[in-house]
């Protein structure tokens, strides 16, 4: 039976790469890339070919292995793993870059910042401080060839060929032999003579003053080139002198090197090295320190070097989220990390998180995520967005902040495309009624028949043939002037949705409305909107054959392309209402958003003009719009309405139920229920609209005005009078007759919006009802007491222990 030897190098878990070494340094090691065959994640590997005759270089190499392999520093190489064969040595690191190509690479793309090089140079010397004070080791080979860099910019010490005891146990320094090396040899080691008195660290300090002249002017040609400092920052000039003296008696301990150069005004004394420093310790803060610190690291990210960021800060973010508890201030840094990664890294690392985001109850989180989703959306797929993002974010509708109800409409614009059939034409609509219907905040109202417009293409054309005309002639009666505008906006920017025949039906009889507004803001957009509705039908009118051009889009299918128009009529109305609704929020957040008096229709000759609404008088707001804060009889507890898991969200009906309760601005709903009683054969378009609630079915909310009431009987045909010529005197006013039936059905034909007082009839109503209550409870009172007085009668007290068996 054969046996094979098994080849240790085949069997190793890492490969070395096929491209050639990259600048290996000057010694017995070839640096090479390399990977680990089970996931490809990539090393670097360090190999030394054992040759015959050179057993000492041999021993030097084995050193390194075994010192390597034992020292653990985060500023020092790190050991992955290794393989020593009769042949060959292979050490696994961690993938580094020799420090002279990655200058050399960094230089040809601008250089490298002071910034950078403080907190490489504050490694390398927190290493030997390591080295020389905690191990009592002698390094002997600080150089550029001894220094790598990994991915994320930190540079670490390697190099550990040479290294000794500096005990003096295990023998002096070995011999090095490669003149390169021993140009970085303190001058009292050329001496020999042994007559300068030197502390342990003395030599690694000369080399490191000639490792920091590397790095600010290139390659050492010479050691007399060390007196002129060249390019080295003159903040740092002073500590390197005393690096490069000739007495090694002064040369300065590695520690104490750190604390000169840290001190106010220092070379390492600055907001990077401050960072890093905090980094390395974040997980012994203290909570309030992080919280601080999060807050405080957007403002610097963006002076920092891209890799860092990249490599360092970004693990340090997701790990601060997934185990610490940072909150909602890891968001901003991390989104701004975000923009450094390409869109596979995103998708696998922050994506994952934002997703765990949207479901958190932290309120502030939840603001936060909406204000920056511009900066993810991009990378959220539809099946993400429709299933974990969207069901999160519709809570938002129903919470009692203003800001996070109007961060949520705001969103809208951006989820819209990416949500399905479901949640866009009905999920969402329904919010939208509820909205604009009896948010008792103006501007959210108003953002919220913005938002309406804006993503108008995005919905089905049944559903833009019920909703838009409706809620867009329903926005042009809120008493709120802005939301006006919007609605009158609203139908220009979806102009090409509508038939012509609803044109001239129904959308220009409401604009005609708001040409006699209070406010000129509001009658200016409605005469432009006119113009415009207007040299449509005439156009269509010249030419019938423009029909079908024309009405295109009516019953064409959702298109994302659709949109761009709307955002341009749009645009400015969500920024401009956005900054009032937050100066309002912020000047008056308990109390509710003032409204303007509503448009009145002129009243007909004959006819009493309605009487004025009353308004509170309170001091008004500044701002573009002349608005009122109205008073609130009772305050909100806003510590205990912060909490979104004490809150019962339960089905959309219960929530409008309880929001029915509340004695909010929108009273339109209860005039549009006392005119149905007033008038049951006549419904209002605004009442279909809010509707959805009490009746449960959304197929009849957006339904059209039931067709007009038949003439009063005895009523005449408009062609049965004589309209050539003036009518006798004795046959009176033709029109005398209907006279009566104007006024009496004036008050039911006025729209819910109007000015009339409805609180009387609702004063009148719960009068009514609480008479009632109050009888039905002295008739049960008086039935029971009659009841127990017949059997008290008919049995007789009873005795004491018995038992009532019926």
């Amino acid at each position: 039976m054969w046996f094979f030897a098994r080849d240790p190098v085949r069997d190793f878990p890492f490969e070395l790469s096929p491209e050639p070494p990259e600048g290996s340094p000057p010694g017995p090691w070839v640096l090479h890339r390399g990977r680990k065959k089970a996931t490809g994640s990539p090393v670097s590997i360090f190999v030394y070919d054992v040759k015959p005759g050179a057993e000492e270089q041999t021993q030097v190499a084995k050193a390194a292995f075994k010192r390597l392999k034992t020292l653990r520093h985060p500023n020092i190489l790190a050991y992955i793993d290794g393989l020593e064969t009769d042949k060959c040595l292979h050490v696994v690191t961690e993938a580094v870059t020799p420090l002279g190509v990655y200058l050399k690479a960094r230089a040809e793309a601008g250089g490298l910042k002071e910034l950078e090089l403080s907190w490489g140079l504050h490694q390398i010397v927190k290493a030997l401080s390591f080295l020389v004070n905690d191990c009592s080791l002698i390094h002997n080979n600080v150089c550029m060839a001894a220094v790598f860099v990994d991915r994320a910019g930190e540079w670490k010490l390697g190099g550990l060929d040479y290294m000794y005891s500096a005990q003096g146990n295990g023998g002096g320094p070995p011999r090095k032999g490669i003149p390169e090396l021993e140009q970085y040899d303190p001058p009292e080691l050329a001496d020999g003579s042994g007559r300068a008195v030197r502390e342990k660290w003395s030599a690694d300090m000369w080399r490191l003053g000639c490792l920091i002249w590397e790095v600010f002017n290139g390659p050492l040609p010479r050691a007399a080139a060390l007196r002129n400092p060249g390019k080295i920052p003159k903040s740092l000039v002073p500590h390197y002198c005393e690096l490069v003296g000739a007495n090694p008696k002064v040369r300065p301990n590695p520690a104490r090197f750190l604390q000169n150069c840290r001190a106010p005004g220092g070379f390492m004394n600055n907001r990077f090295v401050e960072t890093n420093l905090f980094l390395e310790e974040i997980q012994i803060k203290e909570p309030a320190e992080k919280q601080k610190f999060f807050q405080e690291l957007s403002k610097s990210l963006d002076s920092f070097p891209e890799d860092f960021c990249r490599h360092k800060v970004l693990p340090q973010l997701l790990t601060a989220f997934e185990f610490g508890s940072a909150g909602a201030v890891v968001l901003t840094p991390l989104f701004k990390v975000g923009k450094f990664l390409n869109a596979e890294e995103y998708q696998q690392k922050i994506i994952p998180v934002v997703v765990k985001m949207f479901s958190s109850t932290d309120r502030a989180m939840r603001i936060r995520l909406l204000q920056q989703m511009e900066q993810f959306i991009q990378y959220l797929d539809e099946p993400t967005v429709n299933t974990q993002i969207f069901p999160h974010v519709v809570h938002g509708f129903l919470d009692t902040n203003p800001a996070i109800r109007e961060q949520t409409v705001k969103s809208m614009l951006l989820l819209a495309p990416k949500l399905n059939e479901t949640n866009l034409n009905v999920e969402l609509m329904k919010h939208f009624a509820r909205l604009q219907a009896k948010d008792e905040q103006g501007p959210i109202r108003c953002n919220t028949t913005v938002c309406l417009g804006k993503i108008g293409s995005y919905l089905s054309a049944s559903t833009r043939h019920r909703v838009l005309t409706s809620a867009f002639s329903r926005a042009t009666k809120d008493p709120f002037a802005p939301s006006r505008v919007a609605g009158v906006l609203g139908f220009a920017a979806t102009h090409n949705l509508y038939s012509m025949n609803d044109c001239a039906h129904k959308i220009l009889p409401v604009l005609c409305g708001l040409t006699v507004d209070p406010e000129k803001s509001v009658r200016d957009q409605a005469f432009k909107a006119i113009r415009s509705f207007l040299s449509k039908l005439e156009s269509v009118s010249e030419d019938p054959t423009q029909l079908a051009e024309v009405e295109k889009d009516v019953h064409a299918a959702s298109s994302p392309g659709m949109g761009g128009a709307a955002a341009s009529w749009a645009g400015w109305a969500v920024t401009g209402v956005s900054s009032l609704t937050s100066k309002l929020i912020r000047a008056h957040p308990t109390a509710a958003l003032a409204e303007t008096n509503v448009p009145q229709r002129p009243a007909p000759e004959g006819l009493p003009a309605p009487a004025p609404t009353p308004v509170p008088a309170t001091p008004t707001t500044s701002g573009p719009w002349e608005t009122q804060e109205e008073s609130k009889d009772t305050e909100e507890d806003s510590s205990a309405a912060d909490r979104w898991d004490d809150e019962d969200w339960g089905s959309l009906e219960e929530a409008e139920s309880v929001l029915a309760q509340r004695d909010d601005w929108s009273t339109g709903n209860q005039a549009s229920r006392a005119g149905q009683a007033s008038n049951p054969g006549h419904r209002s378009q605004e009442s279909d609209w809010s509707s959805w609630e009490a009746e449960g079915s959304w197929e009849q909310d957006w339904q059209e005005p039931s067709p007009p009431a038949p003439p009063p009987e005895g009523t005449r045909l408009a062609s049965e009078y004589n309209w050539g010529g003036p009518e006798p005197s004795d046959k009176g006013d033709p029109f005398a007759a209907l006279s009566v039936h104007r006024e009496a059905g004036a008050q039911s034909r006025r729209d819910s919006w109007g000015d009339d007082n409805w609180e009387g009839l609702e004063t009148e109503s719960r009068q009514a009802k609480a008479e009632l209550a109050r009888k039905k409870r002295e008739e049960r009172r008086r039935e029971m007491e009659a009841k127990r007085a017949e059997k008290k009668a008919a049995k007789g007290p009873m005795k004491l222990g018995t038992r009532k068996l019926d």
